[in-house]
This record gives C-alpha cells, sequence and structure tokens, in this order.
C-alpha cells in the first residue's frame, strides 16, 4: 500500500538515516568486520528489496519442490514472521507462509523456524538435511549463501523509489549487485525495469507469473479439496497480502468475475467482525461467494461465515524457462562452491 505523497515527503530525512544504516551494514560485511558464518549445507536463499508481496513464498515452493524431485532432502528456513497463534510441536508460533508451505509440501520438507537462522539449519543438518532454501533471506546477511536470488514485482517493481518508512525500500537498488539472479514476477517482459536492473547488475533475470491451479472450498461440506468451476458465479475476493491489487488483476486474467472486493493489511487474522463485514459487503454486491488467497485460509481460523461459501485460489510459480533458470541456479552453486574450496 502506497502511502500519501505528503506523507512520503514528510518521513523521507527518516528514510536518509535509514538508508545509511543499511548501507553502512552491508559495507561492515563487504569488509568483513561482520562475519558471515557458513551452513554445512548448500543454501539456496530468495529475497527481494521492497516490503509486501512479490511471489518469494510460491517462488520457495518451486524451488522445494524442484530439490524434492531431485531426491535432495530439503530443508526451509524462515523467520517465522507473525504467528497464526496456533504452534507446531516445538511450540513455535506458525506464519501464515509457513502453515501455507507446511500444506503444500507436507512431510517431504523440514523447517527451521526463527530469527537465527543459521542455528536453525544446523539443527536440520543434524537430520539429514544438506540442501537450505533461505525464505526471504537477501538482507539476512549473516548467514552465507551459495545463490542469491532477489525477486522483482513489475506491478511495483521499487516501491516508490523512497527506502522504509517514506517508500517500501528494504534497501536501495545498488544492493541488487549482490544478487545472483534475479526474477521478474507477475509480467512476461519488462524492457523498463531490465534498464534500471542493469545499471547495478548484470545477473542473470529471468521472468515469473502465477498461475491458477484450481479454487478449491474451505470446508468440506463446500467441496472440500476439490477444484470447483467458479467461472459464471459471480464472486466478493478479499485478501491481507502483501500486494493486494496483484491478487485482483490475476482473478481478472483468470477470468473470474469480481463483483466487489476488500484488501486488509498482510498478514492480517481475520476476526468474526471481519467475516460479518465481508458477508455484509458480498451480499450487497450480489455475490454468490467469497473468494480469497490460499494464505488467506490459514488466517481464518474458526472463523465462520454462514450466509456465503469461501473459496480460495491454489496457485503455482510459473517460470517460462524454467530448466535455464534451474541451470543459473546449479551454476551460481558449483561457482561459489569452487570459491568457498579453494
Amino acid at each position: 500500500m502506497k502511502l500519501p505523497l505528503v506523507l512520503s515527503w514528510l518521513l523521507w530525512p527518516v528514510s536518509l538515516v535509514y538508508q545509511a544504516g543499511v548501507r553502512l551494514r552491508a559495507r561492515s560485511y563487504r569488509w568483513g568486520i561482520f562475519k558471515q558464518r557458513r551452513s554445512n549445507g548448500v543454501v539456496v536463499s530468495v529475497g527481494n528489496l521492497t516490503v509486501g508481496g512479490t511471489g518469494k513464498t510460491p517462488m520457495v515452493m518451486w524451488i522445494a519442490q524442484r530439490l524434492i524431485s531431485e531426491g535432495k532432502r530439503v530443508g526451509i528456513l524462515t523467520r517465522g514472521y507473525r504467528g497464526l497463534g496456533r504452534s507446531d510441536r516445538q511450540g513455535v508460533l506458525l506464519s501464515d507462509e509457513v502453515a501455507l508451505l507446511r500444506a503444500r509440501l507436507g512431510k517431504e520438507a523440514q523447517f527451521g523456524i526463527g530469527a537465527d537462522r543459521l542455528a536453525k539449519g544446523r539443527m536440520l543438518e543434524r537430520h539429514g538435511v544438506e540442501w537450505f532454501v533461505l525464505d526471504d533471506g537477501f538482507q539476512h546477511l549473516r548467514l552465507a549463501r551459495d545463490v542469491n536470488i532477489v525477486l522483482i514485482d513489475a506491478s511495483d517493481p521499487f516501491g516508490g523509489g523512497h527506502l522504509l518508512p517514506a517508500g517500501r525500500l528494504r534497501e536501495p537498488k545498488s544492493a541488487l549487485v549482490r544478487a545472483d539472479i534475479i526474477v521478474i514476477t507477475r509480467s512476461e517482459h519488462a524492457p523498463a525495469i531490465e534498464t534500471v536492473v542493469r545499471r547495478h547488475s548484470q545477473a542473470p533475470i529471468f521472468y515469473a507469473q502465477t498461475q491458477l491451479i484450481g479454487v478449491t472450498a474451505r470446508v468440506a461440506d463446500q467441496g472440500g479439496e476439490a477444484f470447483l468451476d467458479v467461472r459464471g458465479r459471480k464472486v466478493f475476493a478479499f485478501c491481507a497480502i502483501g500486494n493486494s491489487s496483484a491478487f485482483f488483476e490475476d482473478l481478472r486474467r483468470w477470468g473470474i468475475e469480481v463483483a466487489g472486493r476488500a484488501s486488509f493489511r498482510d498478514h492480517h487474522r481475520y476476526s468474526q467482525t471481519d467475516a460479518d463485514e465481508l458477508a455484509r459487503r458480498a451480499q450487497a454486491a450480489g455475490a454468490q461467494a467469497l473468494l480469497c488467497t490460499e494464505k488467506d485460509i490459514c488466517n481464518l481460523g474458526g472463523i465462520e461465515f454462514s450466509s456465503h461459501p469461501v473459496f480460495s485460489c491454489r496457485i503455482t510459480l510459473h517460470l517460462p524457462e524454467g530448466e535455464a533458470f534451474w541451470r543459473a541456479v546449479t551454476q551460481g552453486i558449483e561457482r561459489k562452491r569452487v570459491v568457498v574450496r579453494t
């Protein structure tokens, strides 16, 4: 969500202070003042320059599934932002992203959840994990990685051009020099973004788009896990993700008729009041059902919707040059490993 222009300018001096801090931190690691620590396993980092959704979770899932298909023992290292209020067997609060990844990956991947991702990786190594996907890892400089994948959302590539809090950039664009691979999401061709990227990085650039697998009902008596066809019926769409406009645009692209829509702050945990208001707005818009993202389902908990069925979109990440992208990943890993060995 973009800040009003006046507020953005008022916060600009704070952004200058923030920028000085992140630059100093990055240089401290580059100059060896702060030491990076290396895992014994291979670490593939997925991150971005901006706050909010760029498609990191689908990319983490894509990479994990690819590694699993190759017979690798995979671990996901994540901070686990904003717990859902329920814990795993170790008492760790699960975030909506972790809940979604676990639901989709099942027991094929193990998870290390917490701020100290090096320690979590060491723990997973004792359980035989040799390949790690570092979720939201671009700014987590303490843990060395074998390949740095940076995602850029074509619908809002550089967060208004300002760093936090005046804009949505977590680091200046010059930080792209650390990227080994850049993926522009939600686009098939973005020459203007490529031009900006090339001022700071010569990393290979790929494109990715969200692809609809199907629409599934939230509860069993509405269809359970069976994929349903909601085209031809009006839906009221809602979401609490980093880039809500991208979800609504995806629905349009997938041919789903949206009668109304509502967005909430990223990671929002829904209340019964929210559900009642969504139902009221859906009724007023003439919608026959409510539709959200898989991540939103994780945040609905025991909330009840008595007047409208609730459906969610199950998506995957489509990489038109998937094999070339994977070669770039494996080649990047090999180059880094050669440097480390020497």
